[in-house]
């Protein structure tokens, strides 16, 4: 697939994402079976792994969104900015964030300080992608899809200035040659 600037290889087909998405439902099932826990969703790159993510699990569960952003392009800014907080009362519930892909961390320390400050009973992490090479966090992300290289990846909800989101498997960006 192309486009005019940039060539765009497949990096995991809709095949695998699909066939993962189901392992991870199974395993939440089995963790959170008589539960009714709160998935968060961080948009806008987790809508489409949460979507297909909560129709592969067997228990009553609610949805929220927060929105966070930190990315320019291809790179982080170094800076996170909360542009919308969650709705549902998350004090002495089981929440599950649910990221589209873990890069810098940066996003997911904020996030994960943030949701602890509403005292919710435990807090699960579950992340489509990981660059685990790229961060340090404190504390364990509890389900991880795939382990990535550093490659910018799209599609699948993953973006690239708000582009390529639509695309059902990932992709990497290779720059073309100029000529």
């Amino acid at each position: 697939m192309e486009n005019s600037n940039n060539e765009i290889i497949t990096y995991l087909s809709k095949d695998d994402i699909s066939l993962r998405v189901e392992e991870i439902g199974a395993q939440l099932s089995k963790s959170f079976c008589n539960e009714i826990p709160v998935f968060i969703g961080i948009l806008n790159g987790s809508f489409v792994f949460l979507a297909d993510l909560i129709r592969k699990v067997n228990f009553e569960c609610e949805i929220d969104f927060i929105k966070v952003a930190s990315y320019v392009g291809e790179k982080s800014n170094g800076a996170v900015r909360l542009d919308k907080d969650i709705n549902i009362d998350i004090k002495n519930r089981r929440v599950i964030i649910v990221e589209d892909i873990i890069d810098s961390g940066l996003t997911m320390d904020y996030l994960y300080k943030h949701i602890q400050t509403y005292n919710p009973k435990d807090i699960s992490i579950v992340t489509l992608l990981s660059k685990k090479d790229n961060y340090n966090l404190n504390y364990d992300i509890d389900i991880i899809g795939f382990e990535i290289t550093s490659e910018f990846v799209v599609g699948y909800g993953l973006d690239l200035d708000q582009r390529f989101r639509q695309l059902d498997s990932l992709y990497k960006i290779k720059p073309k040659l100029m000529t």
